[in-house]
């Protein structure tokens, strides 16, 4: 599948931590994805036109306000494992009764942002997640909000035996834990080859693996320890951490790269 110039650009920007990307470098990255110049150069300008990116000084872009908003809840993955704390049974529950579902434009930022939350639905209409987060039911009200849902949210508890082994099963706790295991081998697989790599090469794979680890670690449901082989987190966060570093500096060695060669 071709990779397209609007994510590309808002992935660099958004790996990029607050740092402007330069039309030159996006114009090299979109290089080793086979994409057009001038399709770089028309994405930045529909970007911009669509108030997700703003130009700083001639040629140089950075994320707006609004585009720091919506991607807050990507770029807190670093740090998600730190909100975590012991879990006393108990569940937190949103109800989405009267909402309607006839929207689908609003039912799909529904139920991506109970998915970013880690939520699963218990019954029609009521999700549930494990209350083991920092914060609690106002931590979880507060991001649900700023995912664009407003949304009854209350602590559950006193289950009766049948749906109380029903929410522990809402997840498939067997395909995350071989989720961080396959992830985790595969990141250092790839970390120990990287000497082995042209810089384009590196640049090229680091791009396409990380998007798909970090997405996964991203929609992690940051289920406590009872649930799932917290170790096996634990590690696989550890590596994507170092896997994002390196590929960060991967990033900055080609655009320098890029520039000399261009100078």
């Amino acid at each position: 599948m071709q990779l397209q110039p609007k994510p590309l650009i808002l992935k660099l920007l958004l790996a990029a931590d607050g740092q402007q990307l330069s039309a030159r470098d996006a114009i090299s990255a979109g290089a080793l994805f086979d994409i057009a110049e001038n399709h770089i150069r028309v994405a930045l300008t529909r970007l911009t036109a669509e108030g997700l990116i703003e130009a700083t000084a001639r040629g140089q872009y950075q994320l707006t306000p609004r585009a720091w908003t919506l991607a807050g809840e990507i770029r807190g993955w670093r740090e998600s494992v730190a909100q975590l704390q012991p879990w006393n049974g108990q569940w937190l529950a949103v109800h989405c009764a009267g909402l309607g579902r006839s929207d689908r434009k609003q039912l799909a930022v529904r139920e991506r942002a109970l998915a970013l939350c880690g939520c699963a639905e218990l019954e029609r209409e009521l999700y549930l997640r494990p209350d083991n987060l920092a914060g609690s039911s106002e931590a979880l009200r507060i991001r649900l909000q700023k995912l664009g849902e407003e949304q009854m949210v209350f602590q559950l508890s006193g289950l009766d035996s049948v749906r109380q082994q029903r929410a522990v099963g809402l997840w498939d706790c067997s395909a995350l834990n071989n989720g961080y295991r396959q992830q985790t081998q595969i990141l250092q697989e790839w970390l120990q080859r990287v000497p082995e790599l042209s810089l384009e090469q590196a640049a090229r794979e680091t791009f396409l693996l990380g998007d798909e680890a970090i997405r996964q670690m991203v929609f992690d449901p940051l289920l406590p320890a009872g649930l799932i082989d917290a170790e096996a987190r634990a590690l696989y966060l550890n590596v994507l951490l170092e896997y994002d570093r390196v590929g960060h500096d991967i990033w900055q060695a080609l655009y320098q790269q890029s520039n000399r060669s261009q100078a």
